[in-house]
């Protein structure tokens, strides 16, 4: 359901310049001009976002998000917010393609 919800999103997101459908690690994701923007967790467990570092460091401490560390490395402009906060998930992935 919620992958579903991610690529509803992505898909008007994808009319901008530049954005596109991509891979990052093997699975579909969300790019701009080739970089790595957004992508449903593999897991299930929410967007996984790429953000500034203030701002990944603000939803954090807020509780609405956790650090993105897969195997153990923290990706300080990565940021996993869950399927219960999916609202915030067309702004945020709007912010990470670059907001018109």
């Amino acid at each position: 359901m919620s992958e579903a919800r991610f690529w509803d999103i992505a898909e008007e997101l994808m009319a901008r310049p530049g954005v596109e459908e991509g891979t990052m690690m093997g699975h579909r994701c969300l790019r701009v001009d080739g970089q790595f923007a957004a992508m449903h967790s593999v897991r299930d467990e929410g967007l996984i976002v790429k953000l500034s570092e203030e701002q990944v460091d603000e939803l954090v401490a807020e509780g609405a998000g956790h650090q993105f560390a897969p195997a153990g490395k923290v990706f300080r402009e990565w940021v996993l917010i869950p399927d219960a906060d999916a609202r915030r998930w067309p702004s945020l992935m709007s912010q990470a393609v670059g907001d018109d």
